[in-house]
């Protein structure tokens, strides 16, 4: 298959070297270094907060441009890395941090249109404050949305002071992408890098069914979260979910309908590293709500996305929505 439209990569990570230079300028106390600097990568180290290795094409532009043309990624969703997100630090700093790489991110985008769409961030701490950041990251910056945890310092999304953050999502027609941090389970992940394997999968879970039987969804159905890594085990396990909500009173506390309608509104990223379960996930959830992610610049990043696209059992509507067009739909807001 072949398209004229341009493929859109809807979860990537930035963390520029003239961003990190601003931070170690306006907020010493988490300064971000980079070690151990080499062709492909280098140790980052942000508020105490190790990665290792961090991928060069986090930093270096030149590098990401032409791994895109490599990849075929013809636009990039510009997200901050995860290890930037802050929400266990005061207020006033992590707002700090969230704004000088939103700017930066927006900044980016401005110059490379035809490359770039951009995330914020936000101190989720604070829900009332980062509200107002995402108006003024949508309204005032050009952005398309933000990139938010899967849960703020362990509390889960359906948490009633979030609200008003919800509701500056549905007026603005931010696109949020759930990604996963601080993960649960940790103390039985920790061998064989289940962590990643099995805890980022399985927090993106745990923050879909909150949204649902927490009822965000059903209150605000309007909102447009994109689940990454191919939902987690959401898609395999919605059936259950319709079925206990019927059958338990404890899943009908805040949800006095049917699951289904909420599930129903639910985006994913293609980043499921197999054909078979990402035409699971089309026919499942169709190709309306699913779009291509890759998670650059890390290594458990899905770099082949156009390839295995293009290669399912699905026809040129179909491939042209997962590259592009379901993308492009999910990106507009109300500004």
């Amino acid at each position: 298959m072949s398209t004229q439209k341009p493929v859109i990569d809807v979860h990537a990570h930035i963390f520029a070297e003239d961003t990190m230079e601003l931070l170690r300028k306006e907020t010493p106390s988490v300064a971000p270094s980079l070690t151990e600097i080499t062709e492909e990568g280098a140790h980052l180290e942000i508020a105490g907060v190790h990665q290792n290795p961090f991928p060069r094409g986090a930093w270096d532009l030149d590098r990401r441009l032409a791994d895109m043309e490599k990849f075929g990624f013809d636009k990039q969703v510009l997200a901050v890395c995860p290890q930037t997100l802050m929400y266990d630090r005061e207020t006033e700093l992590t707002l700090t941090v969230s704004q000088i790489q939103n700017e930066q991110i927006a900044a980016l985008t401005r110059s490379h249109p035809d490359k770039f769409f951009g995330l914020g961030t936000m101190p989720m701490q604070a829900p009332q404050v980062a509200a107002d950041e995402l108006r003024r990251c949508v309204r005032d910056l050009g952005m398309k949305g933000a990139m938010i945890g899967t849960n703020i310092n362990g509390r889960n999304l359906d948490d009633p002071d979030l609200e008003p953050y919800w509701e500056a999502a549905s007026e603005t027609g931010a696109f949020i992408l759930l990604h996963p941090m601080k993960v649960a389970g940790m103390d039985r992940l920790k061998d064989f890098y289940l962590r990643n394997f099995i805890g980022n999968p399985l927090d993106t879970t745990i923050a879909a069914a909150t949204l649902i039987f927490g009822g965000v969804l059903d209150r605000h159905p309007d909102l447009k979260f994109c689940l990454s890594h191919a939902g987690g085990f959401t898609p395999f396990q919605f059936g259950r979910w319709i079925h206990g909500w019927a059958e338990r009173k404890e899943a009908q506390v805040h949800l006095k309908v049917s699951p289904e309608a909420s599930i129903n509104k639910l985006l994913y990223d293609t980043i499921t590293h197999h054909p078979d379960p990402l035409t699971f996930l089309v026919n499942s959830a169709g190709a309306d709500r699913v779009m291509l992610g890759s998670d650059y610049p890390f290594d458990m990043g899905m770099y082949d996305a156009v390839e295995v696209i293009q290669d399912l059992d699905f026809g040129d509507d179909i491939k042209e929505k997962l590259l592009t067009g379901s993308a492009e739909r999910a990106l507009t807001t109300n500004v």
